[in-house]
Parts: structure tokens; C-alpha cells; sequence
């Protein structure tokens, strides 16, 4: 009799074992329900609870034992890294955990066009409500230290792009990125330049192209125009560019510029200085960079705005 107890117990227990492996299989192969996709923001020091909690909590219907178990059974309780993360629908739990686990959170992007000078680059990050505002905007010294750079302003030295970054990435580190790109591009260049072309430096080439940006109206133009400046500068006459003038006279641009403005000396008005103005007036693209380092061959030394 109790032979007959024990082997019913152990059928009973098997039954029911394998039952529960078959639950779980089935719970951990199928989808998460999702009406529609769940952003999930995990938090440094969460814990496989507390993680747990704000999926229940965004309606992201796991089963919390099965969720836990089978992050128990992978090892990775302790391996979920934190970000904001995009559970898109269809998903199921192993690779909701794969997600954490990786660390592929949710990216932001930010724009800085081309003929952009750092100033309106400044204020779309600190308009930008998802990186974490670490510079002071006006402490160029202390910008450029951070970015490993020994000219004296930021100013045509990031590189206009589009950039990715996760929630609360620093603003530091998307200027570093763009930062990178242009001594990148602007080393390529450089070293493909044509001989002879009046330019000292890779710098001056980037002086050169920001005036060529902020110059061009159609993009066929950079090589004409920059062909006009590049021989303005062999003979030393003055560049004579308005863009320059706007640069140098800052807040005090109301949109027109008058004749007096034309003669007012600043470091960047090339109506009054010789050569080239002290820094970049803007972010060239790499097609203006190009074009002063392969100017347009000619012998005119004027063009049509």
C-alpha cells in the first residue's frame, strides 16, 4: 500500500514538473503582450526587482517568476545595464533581457548644420533636454583644454553632422565626437591638398572653408569661389568678405550692414585686415574644405554674391 502511495506521489509530482517545464517553455517562447512599444528607463543601482516592477508598472505583461527564474537560469540577474530602452511589440522575454543585457538603450540624435557657428551649436544643446549640460558656454579656454585642442576658440572646429547619443549622455561628449570627425576629415583632406595653394596650415584651410561656407549660395559654387579667394590671398589684396564683417561684429548685427560697419577695424573684418581672420567664422562642410584645398583655376578675382 504505501508502495502504491509513493509511486503515485512520484507520478503525481512528475506530472507535474514536467507540466511546469512545459508552462515555462511556452511563457518564455511566446511574445509579451504589448499594445503598442514600452520605454523602460533603468537606473544605475536598480535592482532585478525593481526592474522588474517598472516593466509591471509600463503594463509590459511578464510574468514575474518566470522573468526572474529565467534570469536566474542565464545568470544575468546581476548584469542589466542601466539606459532608456525601447521594448518594441513582439518581443518576448529572453530577448527583453538579451536588451538589458547588451546595454542597446534608446539614442537621441542632434543636428549641427553646415555654416553653423559655435554659438547656435551651444544653444541647441542646452535646448536638447536629453543630454546632461556640463560646459560653460562662454569658457573657451576650459572647452578647449576638455577637448584636447591647443587652438584658442572652438569655433569651425566640430564637424556639421548629425549625432547619436543615449538619455543623458554629456554635452562634452557629443562636442568630443564632432570634434573628432573634423580633425579626421580635415586631416584627409589636408593631405591630399593640391601644391602651392596659399595656405600654411590645415587651420588656415579651415579659416578658409568657413568663409567659403557662409559664402555659398548653390553648392557648385565652393570651387569658383574659393578659386577667387585663394588668388586674392597670393596678391595679398584684402578678401573683402561680408560674412567675416557679420562674425566680427557680433551682437551688434541687426541684420544690415552699413558702410561705417565696413570700415570698423575687429580682428575678422578682411574690408580692414590682410589675409586671413584669426579663427573660423563657422563649421565648414568637408565639400568646402575640399574645394580651398582644390580651388576652381582662374583669373578672376571678383564673383557675384
Amino acid at each position: 500500500m504505501r508502495v502504491k502511495i509513493v509511486v503515485v506521489l512520484l507520478l503525481v509530482f512528475c506530472v507535474s514538473a514536467i507540466a511546469l517545464w512545459a508552462e515555462y517553455c511556452r511563457v518564455v517562447s511566446s511574445s509579451v503582450v504589448l499594445e503598442h512599444p514600452r520605454i523602460i528607463d533603468i537606473s544605475k543601482g536598480d535592482s532585478f526587482n525593481q526592474i522588474t516592477r517598472k516593466l509591471l508598472k509600463q503594463n509590459v505583461n511578464i510574468r514575474p517568476l518566470w522573468f526572474k527564474l529565467l534570469a536566474y537560469e542565464k545568470q544575468i540577474t546581476n548584469k542589466l545595464k542601466a539606459g532608456e530602452y525601447e521594448l518594441k511589440v513582439g518581443l518576448t522575454m529572453p530577448e527583453i533581457l538579451i536588451l538589458f543585457v547588451k546595454g542597446t538603450p534608446r539614442q537621441y540624435a542632434i543636428t549641427f548644420p553646415e555654416g553653423w557657428n559655435f554659438k547656435q551649436i551651444i544653444d541647441r544643446i542646452q535646448r536638447n533636454p536629453h543630454l546632461e549640460k556640463t560646459l560653460s558656454r562662454d569658457d573657451f579656454p576650459a572647452i578647449m583644454l576638455q577637448l584636447g585642442s591647443q587652438h584658442p576658440s572652438p569655433e569651425g572646429l566640430l564637424f556639421p553632422d548629425t549625432y547619436f547619443f543615449d538619455k543623458n549622455a554629456s554635452d562634452l561628449s557629443v562636442l568630443k565626437t564632432a570634434y573628432t570627425k573634423m580633425q579626421r576629415v580635415l586631416k584627409t583632406e589636408w593631405d591630399t591638398r593640391e601644391k602651392n595653394i596659399p595656405l600654411r596650415n590645415a587651420y588656415e584651410a579651415l579659416i578658409l572653408a568657413s568663409i567659403v561656407e557662409k559664402e555659398t549660395g548653390v553648392a557648385e559654387e565652393r570651387g569658383q569661389i574659393a578659386g577667387v579667394f585663394t588668388r586674392r590671398l597670393r596678391k595679398r589684396m584684402l578678401l573683402q568678405t561680408d560674412p567675416t564683417v557679420i562674425y566680427g561684429m557680433g551682437a551688434r548685427y541687426q541684420g544690415n550692414l552699413r558702410y561705417r560697419d565696413l570700415r570698423r577695424p575687429t580682428p575678422y573684418n578682411t574690408y580692414v585686415i590682410r589675409g586671413l581672420p584669426p579663427t573660423p567664422i563657422a563649421m565648414p562642410s568637408q565639400a568646402a574644405i575640399n574645394a580651398v584645398l582644390h580651388p576652381e583655376k582662374g583669373k578672376s578675382l571678383y564673383f557675384v554674391a
